[in-house]
């Protein structure tokens, strides 16, 4: 019932492929201006595209306004982002 809950903080509203308004973000992991990684309450979300540029910026209200041409979003489970994010060394001595 709590995961439910959370997703429902989570919403993205995309407008022309040009703006993004994201909600539910916990934590921004990378950003340039090809490619940007945020933990969000749905899971780990990577947006490709080129120019891209945060407006705003709000953890503590989990809020991500941003601007330049989106290419691609895709999502991917935080677990399945963690065990990717080990290091050899640790997943060796398992």
């Amino acid at each position: 019932m709590e995961e439910i809950q959370s997703l429902r903080g989570h919403k993205i509203i995309m407008t022309g492929r040009k703006s993004l308004q994201i909600t539910g973000v916990k934590d921004v992991r990378e950003f340039d201006e090809k490619e940007t990684e945020m933990e969000t309450s749905a899971g780990m979300l990577n947006i490709k595209g080129e120019g891209l540029h945060v407006r705003n910026l709000n953890l503590e209200r989990g809020e991500v306004d941003m601007d330049g041409m989106v290419n691609n979003l895709t999502y991917t489970d935080i677990t399945s982002f963690k065990k990717k994010s080990e290091s050899l060394l640790s997943r060796m001595f398992k």
